[in-house]
């Protein structure tokens, strides 16, 4: 460890000379990845060109913006960055997860990836490829995990598509909550998708996904309805997991991204609550902002999401609840409404009957294709 310590330094100090402070060069937080880059390459880690030795910033001959170039991407935070495994080049998330601010977080990852847990089709968590000890800072380990997106990008186009993802973020948090795991922190931060399947040619950048990786062109991509996704919940910084024994739990809160939850509010800050039923609140909130406040047409899920994202806890329904009524909801719905494009609340007159014209020809396409209403991945 020593002799991995006196490696990183030396190639920090050498770097940290060769590359110029300027714009479009390494900030501050982008130390931690650069001081490592040559550990996590001999453990079969590429990072990208960014942070190597022997970096030098292409615009400086290329006379190009730096933000057009891809080695001018930086990364929005210490403790997130991409990389490519080297043994098959296959895309990977690095995340640094310090164990004495969250030491639960690698356990029940790494429980919720074990087998026979990782064979069961309802797992919607993210999968746990690797764990790195780091080489400096003994409580920090380094989650690998694939790649993926957030849920969002590229943009929902029919009300099929999102049936197909509120069943998944429903089905996955059963799985977890059958499981006997709280997440404590759905967001739209934490709700992501294996988006490769949606791209043609050459996959997204990690950090200006409108460009392939390699910033040679635009990233081009497919529709869910033509190449369906899978969506994983990640992030369990904030997990917990019970014995069943001790169930239904009861725990003072822990204020995650979305920081409306009805129980954590004013003087409820000091009263424990069920952290399942907040888990309940959180994916109704998610859905209600996401797509019943954003789009025209949703009124066959606001009973549902209504009762999901009530002031009283205990009022809300199980996850299992939630299911069998999902399921009901969803096998009622006719395929013309599941195929019909989804309109944005205030969308203007003009480019919605542009939008409109666009979609019956797509639309026309895929029936014609015998693509299914609501998209269903393989896998």
């Amino acid at each position: 460890m020593a002799t991995q310590s006196s490696t990183i330094d030396a190639a920090s100090e050498t770097r940290a000379a060769a590359v110029p402070s300027r714009r479009g060069g390494l900030a501050k937080h982008e130390y931690f990845w650069r001081d490592r880059q040559p550990w996590l390459q001999e453990r079969g880690y590429l990072l990208r060109p960014r942070y190597r030795p022997d970096w030098k910033p292409s615009w400086l001959e290329s006379g190009r913006p730096y933000m057009l170039c891809e080695d001018g991407q930086s990364t929005l935070m210490d403790t997130v960055l991409d990389a490519t495994r080297e043994s098959d080049g296959l895309l990977v998330t690095l995340k640094v997860v310090d164990t004495i601010v969250h030491p639960y977080e690698v356990e029940i990852a790494q429980f919720l990836s074990s087998e026979p847990l990782a064979q069961d089709l309802r797992n919607r968590c993210v999968r746990i490829l690797d764990v790195l000890q780091d080489p400096i800072e003994p409580h920090k380990l380094i989650l690998v995990m694939p790649l993926l997106k957030p849920f969002r990008e590229p943009k929902f186009l029919t009300f099929g598509e999102v049936v197909a993802f509120i069943q998944q973020a429903i089905e996955g948090l059963r799985f977890i909550h059958d499981h006997h795991v709280a997440h404590r922190d759905i967001s739209i931060l934490n709700v992501m998708m294996d988006a490769t399947p949606m791209y043609s040619e050459k996959l997204w950048h990690p950090r200006m996904p409108i460009f392939n990786r390699d910033f040679s062109g635009r990233a081009k991509h497919y529709s869910r309805t033509e190449r369906p996704v899978n969506y994983f919940y990640i992030d369990f910084g904030l997990s917990r997991k019970y014995d069943p024994a001790d169930c239904p739990p009861r725990e003072l809160p822990i204020l995650g991204g979305d920081k409306s939850v009805p129980e954590f509010q004013d003087d409820g800050y000091d009263v424990p609550s069920d952290p399942f039923r907040t888990d309940i609140y959180y994916l109704g909130n998610l859905i209600r902002s996401t797509f019943l406040n954003r789009y025209h047409g949703f009124g066959f899920m606001e009973k549902l999401v209504a009762d999901m994202v009530q002031d009283d806890p205990e009022k809300r329904p199980t996850i299992a609840e939630v299911e069998t009524r999902f399921d009901e909801i969803s096998r009622r719905m006719w395929s013309w409404k599941l195929r019909s494009r989804l309109v944005r609340k205030g969308e203007n007159i003009l480019l919605s009957a542009v939008r409109g014209t666009r979609h019956l020809f797509r639309t026309a396409r895929f029936i014609s294709k015998r693509l299914p209403a609501v998209p269903t991945p393989s896998s």
